[in-house]
């Protein structure tokens, strides 16, 4: 699963996290009937917004949802899932992409892919996505060719891009891409009125796009030797960062130009988790969960994978990644010291009750908890779920938030969030 509007459980709040969820399901069911079950594997976060868009400016009718049946992805569940134009629309532009994404990794001999018996099978795969999303593409009227135009282009701009380049340039394909695939939600949806706004939204999404990409690998880039947009044109971090404020700003711009029957969601995602997604590419963010490893008002992260308190020191020493916590005289809490263990219990005399801690998993048994892990989708979805071979508590992906408050998540009486005080739009 890849995308950069990767939003928290805990911001979306119960009813916007089942509409999110019914888009992403009815992307890869919208992927699975029309093209097989292998390219579900395209299924991504920012290709469903296609889905939301859609759905967000028609008018409320029937045929927007589907019963899905069980799903292994789903723990057997069945759920509630999108269909229909919008989701068929995110699935041509999401084949198309992800065709043109393999064949550069096939041009570039990526990996695995230098091989040749691997790149032959890589490279028929991608001329099926291809036309796959064309065919589907021109099922619901958009033509795919715009797509296709746009990534033969990138490849001649990233080809003569040098010191100097404006960084505009090398994004303008993909700008140009996702301007017309957002635009195209609005002849969907019946509103034509709104193809203009949303392909300005569109545009500056595709360039947030891009720039959080070239940030986000810049330093792998340059281990590998890669091309990478930012250090080709000498473009520094900062110049990065305001042309990625630019954009956010001006998306919001956009979707207040358009109409829409209900904008919560496609505001939430495009407005409030964009943002986030550019702090956590810069490292900005003050994550309360601490999960990129950042100090923020919660503590820091311990030895453990747990949050310490604010204030305690997480030291790199001999014993592993983390030394052992300072020692301080008085502390009652430490080694040999702690009245609520051994006989120096004071409420019972005896030793206090500990439970025994799981032992790690051996290999194969830890391959086949993974497997059960994925197929039940509890990595994604679970709040909490078991480490395959360390066994130790884990959050899913889904639930692994940056947020620090549940403001946004009690704030569903208006489509701009003009009640919650820690929003400005």
């Amino acid at each position: 699963m890849f995308g950069i509007v990767r939003p928290c459980s805990h911001r979306l709040g119960e009813g916007l996290k089942t509409q999110w969820m019914a888009h992403l399901c009815g992307l890869c069911l919208a992927l699975r009937g029309d093209h097989g079950q292998f390219a579900r594997v395209v299924t991504n976060y920012d290709g469903l917004l296609i889905s939301v868009l859609t759905e967000a400016q028609a008018e409320k009718a029937t045929g927007w949802r589907r019963t899905a049946g069980p799903c292994p992805l789903r723990g057997m569940r069945t759920a509630s899932v999108a269909q229909g134009e919008g989701a068929r629309l995110a699935a041509a532009v999401s084949l198309v992409l992800a065709s043109a994404k393999v064949r550069d990794h096939v041009a570039d001999g990526d990996g695995l892919l230098a091989r040749k018996p691997v790149a032959l099978a890589a490279r028929r795969v991608a001329v099926s996505w291809g036309k796959a999303g064309a065919r589907t593409g021109s099922a619901v009227g958009f033509d795919t060719a715009v797509l296709v135009d746009a990534v033969d282009r990138q490849v001649g701009i990233e080809a003569l891009a040098g010191p100097g380049t404006p960084l505009l340039t090398v994004t303008e394909p993909t700008e140009t891409a996702t301007a017309a695939a957002f635009a195209h939600t609005a002849v969907l949806a019946g509103r034509p009125n709104n193809a203009a706004p949303l392909a300005e939204a569109g545009r500056l999404f595709g360039r947030l796009a891009h720039l959080l990409d070239a940030v986000e690998d810049q330093a792998a880039d340059a281990a590998s030797g890669a091309w990478n947009p930012l250090t080709a044109t000498g473009t520094p971090l900062t110049e990065a960062r305001r042309l990625a404020d630019d954009a956010v700003h001006g998306i919001r711009l956009a979707l207040r130009e358009a109409e829409f029957t209900d904008s919560r969601l496609a505001h939430v995602l495009l407005v409030h988790e964009l943002g986030r997604s550019v702090d956590r590419a810069f490292g900005t963010s003050g994550c309360g969960h601490a999960g990129d490893g950042a100090h923020g008002a919660h503590g820091s992260l311990g030895a453990d994978g747990l949050l310490a308190p604010p204030g305690s020191a997480v030291l790199l020493g001999p014993e592993g990644a983390f030394g052992p916590p300072p020692q301080h005289g008085g502390n009652p809490y430490t080694d040999g010291g702690n009245p609520y263990t051994g006989g120096g219990n004071p409420f019972g005399g005896g030793p206090s009750f500990q439970p025994p801690a799981p032992g790690k998993r051996g290999f194969w048994a830890g391959c086949a908890a993974a497997v059960g892990l994925c197929c039940t989708c509890k990595m994604c979805c679970a709040d909490e779920y078991e480490g395959p071979w360390s066994r130790k508590k884990r959050e899913g992906c889904l639930s692994d938030c940056d947020c620090d408050c549940s403001c946004c998540e009690a704030c569903q009486c208006c489509e701009c969030c003009e009640c919650c005080s820690c929003c400005d739009c």
